[in-house]
């Protein structure tokens, strides 16, 4: 494959490309044991063959079906291409619209190698956030949009492109659903099940729908996360000199190192995948990596007076040195050693923690058991799916047991929405808040507890990305939405301002920080603002007058606001909407709504804009 106009020609049958099977040298995603029967194998080698004609189905039936018996699904490898998958500006793609060209340059950035967790197997992040089910969808779809035009939608389901219908220019050009199953099949073994059949997918909020633009979209949620962590738990403004431990450094998670650094802090964040860990290294967002225990005891020691035993002065930082050390071991290791330096020495070395292990997959890659090994533990997860399952949760016990003992003292923990709580109060741990109904526990949710006082004043995140691939753009609007952000300042009350000057030292740190994986990538930027800076007079009124309640966990069952997101923007302009049942905490644990919006200078665009980012934030 030498150009994209090639890759958008649809599937190449004539001859058939070179069979290269897994690329050696990149991460893969673990082996899946979703316990077809015989009947559902063959129904499962079907729907894979269904892209192709009778006679190339000959040929590809029994490489499909070792396929599915050694990875638990059919990936299609031999259609892996073979062009550099990148992000490519907006004018190098074959199209007949913007939209389209746009939607192209944010699916091969999702597909990067240096983006993508497991980019052979189509997963963007978070274990299984898939962008696509096979690399067949991925040709048709490329093909599609080459062909679209702006009287044309291009349907989605889960993976599978439809086809393209008859529209209109003000309907959205692609309309995209995931895994979007009757709720008594919502189920985690269901998904096992029904994925391996190709009949749905699981698309995270922004691998499926395209929106992906790297760990940078969560070091800016992060960001502002343990800001305001330590505002409400430790009463600071500044986090010099305080300690964050945390796990898991991979397409999402990874943005804690950074997080730490732009703060000011000190994080230790454990990583049981090297690949992983090696990565953030290299890219520079870890500072320090080590195998060693006792060297992340003994940095955090350094940093506390050789002769200050645990107590109120603990504040009284030696260095108050920033410092993003990644520890190559399980967490459970190091939550556990830091328990024991508190019962042996009096001292506690940590302030926050929080966990960002892929606990919504957690017997399938996604959380790794102390007990063993990195490697032995996918031996075991393929071969032994129940033992392994054992193991796991026992894990997350003695995981919580450690926590627990330190939140004893004066050291705050939260859940980063990616069901670890969930897991461990199905794995028996001791996570129950006294009194409280069964979707609440002890310790906080960062979006209700966190986050929520900032969701419910009206703020709400987006990224942005210059589709022109040139960094000198990403300049230009950032300084744009920096000017934007510090007028809305100075006219705006006390009780954002804060809220409106952390985005601003976001943005300023994101760019010296250099958080675009490279000069030729994807030229994303991430930001959060009140109201998307578009919201009627009548919500600021509302607002200062604290006639919006916050959202509590009385509405945490309710799928209504992603729903009416979803066919909302379509109504008001988006270029694209998708609608997902995953996200974060997992397959039918919660149902996201979301959109993509091109904005070309045109009137008609800013219309769309005016009309789309007011409703988004209203509706919630």
């Amino acid at each position: 494959m030498s150009s994209l106009r090639e890759l958008c020609s649809g599937l190449p049958l004539r001859p058939l490309p070179e069979n290269r099977g897994r690329w050696p040298g990149v991460p893969h995603a673990p082996v899946r044991t979703p316990g077809l029967s015989p009947a559902e194998e063959q129904l499962a080698l079907r729907n894979a063959l269904r892209y192709f004609p009778p006679d190339i189905q000959k040929l590809l039936a029994p490489e499909f079906a070792q396929e599915l018996r050694l990875y638990g699904h059919i990936y299609m490898y031999r259609f892996c291409p073979a062009i550099q998958m990148r992000a490519y500006p907006l004018q190098q793609y074959p199209s007949r619209t913007r939209a389209a060209a746009a939607i192209m340059h944010m699916i091969m950035n999702n597909l990067d190698p240096a983006v993508a967790q497991y980019p052979q197997e189509l997963v963007t992040y978070g274990g299984n956030g898939q962008v696509f089910s096979n690399w067949a969808q991925f040709w048709l779809t490329m093909s599609y949009l080459s062909k679209m035009t702006e009287d044309q939608t291009l349907v989605m389901y889960s993976g599978h492109p439809l086809g393209l219908f008859p529209s209109s220019p003000g309907a959205p050009r692609l309309v995209i659903t995931n895994g979007m199953v009757i709720p008594n099949y919502s189920s985690r073994t269901e998904y096992d099940k029904l994925f391996a059949l190709g009949v749905t997918m699981y698309g995270q909020m922004t691998a499926g729908s395209y929106c992906y633009i790297g760990p940078q979209g969560i070091v800016h949620g992060t960001v502002l996360t343990v800001l305001n962590a330590g505002r409400r738990y430790l009463g600071v403004q500044d986090l010099a000199g305080k300690v964050l431990v945390t796990s898991g450094l991979g397409g999402m998670s990874g943005a804690q190192a950074k997080a730490a650094v732009i703060l000011g802090c000190i994080a230790v964040i454990a990583e049981v995948d090297k690949a992983a860990l090696v990565k953030r290294h290299q890219q520079g967002w870890l500072m320090e990596v080590t195998d060693s225990l006792d060297q992340c005891i003994q940095r955090l020691s350094s940093l506390l007076p050789s002769a200050l035993l645990w107590g109120p002065c603990r504040e009284a930082r030696k260095k108050k040195e920033v410092l993003s050390l990644g520890y190559h071991g399980n967490v459970v290791d190091l939550w556990e050693r830091l328990v024991h330096e508190l019962d042996t020495t009096g001292e506690l070395l940590v302030d926050l923690g929080s966990d960002q292990t892929s606990c919504h997959n957690p017997f399938n890659g996604g959380y790794y058991p102390v007990q063993l090994g990195f490697t032995e533990a996918q031996r075991l997860m393929a071969s032994n799916p129940a033992k392994f399952k054992r193991l796991v949760q026992e894990s997350l016990r003695r995981h919580v047991s450690a926590i627990n003992r330190l939140a004893q003292d004066n050291f705050f923990f939260w859940d980063y929405g990616n069901a670890f709580l969930l897991e461990a109060q199905r794995a028996g741990a001791d996570v129950e808040k006294k009194g409280a109904n069964k979707t609440e526990f002890r310790y906080p949710s960062y979006v209700q507890h966190i986050m929520g006082d900032i969701f419910s004043q009206g703020f709400g995140p987006f990224r942005w990305v210059c589709t022109s691939g040139d960094p000198e753009d990403l300049a230009v609007t950032d300084q744009l939405a920096t000017s934007v952000l510090e007028k809305a300042i100075a006219e705006g009350g006390n009780s954002v301002k804060l809220q409106y000057m952390d985005n601003v030292r976001w943005i300023r740190e994101a760019a010296k920080h250099h958080l675009v994986r490279r000069p030729s990538g994807l030229q994303g930027r991430t930001g959060e603002s009140w109201g998307r800076l578009s919201q009627p007079h009548q919500l600021r009124e509302t607002l200062s007058l604290n006639k919006i309640e916050k959202v509590t966990h009385a509405v945490l069952a309710s799928a209504d606001m992603a729903v009416q997101n979803f066919v909302g923007d379509a109504c008001r302009g988006a270029t694209w909407v998708a609608l997902h049942n995953g996200g974060g905490v997992g397959w039918g644990e919660v149902i996201n709504g979301g959109f993509g919006l091109v904005l070309d200078g045109t009137p008609e665009a800013e219309q769309k804009a005016r009309a789309m980012l007011s409703w988004d934030v209203s509706n919630g």
